[in-house]
């Protein structure tokens, strides 16, 4: 199969997706080439990026809003380039706000689109399923309770499990046994995010580490993120280590427990199996907006697939210090507590699928192009 496909990521996970996505199409198509919008780990895998999603990635209603005029200016980019290029399919990820849009344009175009990480419509804006129905070509889930909710609208959604599976080195990390009163922090990659959490992680340290003697409080570094900015933030004495973001699953494989910014990394700590605190903190206005639109009643994925609040969400008011350190100490101070998450988690690997979930979407992707009549 030759010709051009397009793909277009929003986020920084949704980078990490697609450049495993571009693997799995290499290996089953290496004639075909790709362009669109991407961030480092899809560009490694060839991608002519004409749009870096570096200066896209915000989050939250007000948010958004500063970055309007950038944001538009990026859509008239993509429409015509899509206009010019012709390519043979666009496929998007996540990030529906912005590929909506793309999707619209494609559609127009008589363009097939294949979207990969379904948007969280369940969450939010269930009306928009109808939306997918008409300017979707083919819909790749990796969620498992996102099938029931897709067929509600009389959709078919392809399942194809869960790629975060493929991305861990079980091996390498199963035998890692976890180091007793080690706690790690994950603040996020987004500004909006690492601002307001990494003073309140450093308060809850200042509190733990009065009360428990000898924890050890160590930082994953996101892709992008200053380190000195990180300590900047860490408004405390206690001691900081902080590690970059390579080989990171060994690292919070290795935590007793881990603090984490609501995302896709606690579904990563979830399927490693390390008890996790969610915190995340909008702006006022963006949490009262969203309390009145979010539909579903989780924010953590794991949460969400086990239907009930494995982890604790500690969301505004309580992502905060002392209330981050209570909920810790109950981890902390009660082994029991500790297992019977741990066991959880043990259930909850077992429903992502089995690895391959790359090979499977490209597959789906593939198989509909060569089986498709030109326009």
């Amino acid at each position: 199969m030759t010709g051009t496909i397009w793909i277009n990521a929003g986020e920084m996970s949704g980078d990490m997706h697609g450049g495993r996505l571009m693997a799995a199409l290499r290996r089953q198509a290496p004639s075909l080439e790709y362009c669109g919008m991407g961030g480092p780990e899809m560009r490694e895998q060839g991608l002519e990026a004409l749009l870096r999603v570096e200066d896209l990635s915000v989050m939250g209603f007000t948010e958004v809003l500063g970055h309007i005029p950038r944001i538009f200016q990026m859509l008239k980019r993509i429409k015509s380039e899509l206009a010019a290029r012709r390519p043979r399919a666009v496929i998007l990820i996540d990030a529906p706000e912005f590929n909506f849009r793309v999707a619209k344009y494609a559609y127009a175009l008589g363009i097939p689109v294949f979207y990969y990480i379904s948007p969280k419509l369940w969450a939010w804006r269930t009306g928009r399923a109808r939306f997918i129905a008409k300017y979707i070509t083919r819909m790749i889930s990796i969620l498992p309770f996102e099938i029931a909710f897709y067929r509600q609208f009389g959709m078919e959604v392809d399942y194809v499990g869960n790629p975060l599976v493929d991305m861990v080195d079980w091996p390498s990390i199963d035998h890692i046994t976890p180091v007793p009163g080690r706690i790690g922090l994950l603040p996020g990659s987004r500004r909006k995010e690492i601002e307001p959490l990494m003073p309140e992680y450093a308060r809850a340290a200042t509190i733990l580490a009065r009360t428990v003697p000898g924890l050890e409080f160590h930082c994953v570094q996101a892709p992008g993120v200053e380190q000195s900015r990180l300590r900047e933030l860490w408004q405390t004495d206690v001691p900081l280590t902080i590690h970059g973001p390579l080989n990171r699953y060994a690292f919070m494989r290795g935590c007793q427990m881990l603090i984490a910014a609501s995302g896709t990394v606690t579904l990563e700590s979830a399927l490693i199996g390390t008890p996790t605190l969610v915190a995340y903190k909008l702006s006022k206005l963006s949490y009262a907006i969203g309390r009145r639109v979010v539909k579903v009643p989780f924010v953590a994925l794991p949460n969400l697939i086990m239907e009930r609040e494995v982890f604790p969400e500690l969301l505004q008011e309580k992502a905060d210090g002392p209330v981050l350190a209570e909920y810790a100490l109950r981890w902390l101070t009660d082994a029991d507590a500790m297992h019977a998450v741990r066991d959880d988690l043990a259930r909850l690997r077992t429903m992502l699928g089995a690895p391959g979930a790359p090979d499977r979407a490209a597959t789906v992707i593939l198989h509909d192009l060569q089986t498709r009549r030109p326009a």
